[in-house]
């Protein structure tokens, strides 16, 4: 197949985690591959040798003009962008009552705002040219509420209300969204780039405290291997029927089944209660 039609994939975050095992895989593939990271030196090592289906571009996601000339860069060098994986953000392992209001900015910045950021920068070429792929690195965190992560999961609950909306407005246009939500993996998240609260509240002591030692002593331990959750993206990204949600890992398959067992518990308990809320003529016209 000749190398321009070979799809071309930008990736945020690729320093570490799921950025760098993606960045490594498709450029394996043979793909074409717009590696990405705040510090660009970092990711060097994964353009060489290929040549010039690889450019490294230093990305900033909280940074708009950034963002603008990273997209505008892999377009003009590869012609187009197929594949966007939105995959640059961070963690907080705090109670929400401990997370300091500043902290919590930041982290939507990154994690949501950067991400849709991105998302308005690659959809006017991918509607022009009737295709396209937007992959949005979530997490069961944004399936599934867990103490000491309050802010984290919305954040992530943020980035799974808009992505699924986003797959209904852009599905008649050519283009696909992709919701990956992964449970514990070997990646930095619980290790590097976490952030922790300043000050910790005695009275939580027994349940996120608890829970914050777990997840950080845990790092580098977690069930996940970030390589084959690569494979499992690159999977869905070409399958002829991609799902909207691909949860990765039998943890956070556990979890998300968990949720929707309750949930659907609560629905059927509370049946009669939740219809009695409508106007009597509404539910008899029913």
């Amino acid at each position: 197949m000749p190398q321009k039609s070979m799809p071309v994939w930008l990736i945020t975050g690729c320093s570490t985690g799921f950025g760098r095992e993606l960045a490594k895989l498709v450029l394996k593939r043979g793909y074409r591959a717009a590696i990405t990271a705040r510090s660009p030196e970092k990711v060097q090592d994964l353009a060489a040798g290929h040549g010039e289906r690889a450019i490294v571009l230093k990305l900033d996601v909280n940074d708009a003009a950034q963002a603008a000339a990273a997209v505008k860069a892999a377009e003009s060098t590869f012609g187009g962008i197929d594949v966007l994986v939105n995959n640059a953000g961070y963690g907080l392992l705090a109670a929400v009552e401990e997370s300091e209001e500043g902290e919590v900015r930041a982290m939507f910045e990154t994690n949501f705002f950067g991400l849709a950021r991105m998302i308005h920068a690659v959809l006017p070429s991918m509607r022009q040219r009737r295709k396209g792929h937007i992959v949005n690195i979530s997490s069961v965190g944004g399936v599934v509420g867990l103490s000491g992560v309050g802010y984290y999961n919305a954040t992530k609950f943020a980035v799974e209300g808009l992505s699924e909306a986003l797959a209904k407005e852009v599905e008649p246009l050519g283009i696909k969204v992709l919701i990956v939500e992964p449970g514990p993996f070997r990646t930095d998240w619980a290790g590097r780039s976490i952030r922790l609260p300043r000050k910790e509240i005695e009275d939580y002591a027994d349940t996120v405290g608890a829970r914050r030692r777990t997840i950080t002593g845990n790092s580098g331990k977690q069930a996940g291997d970030p390589a084959r959750a690569a494979e499992a993206i690159l999977k869905a990204v070409e399958s002829p029927n991609p799902p909207l949600h691909l949860v990765l890992g039998s943890i956070g398959l556990g979890a998300v089944r968990e949720k929707f067992e309750r949930f659907e518990n609560d629905l059927n308990s509370w049946e009669d209660t939740t219809l009695g809320a409508d106007f009597p003529e509404s539910r008899a016209a029913k």
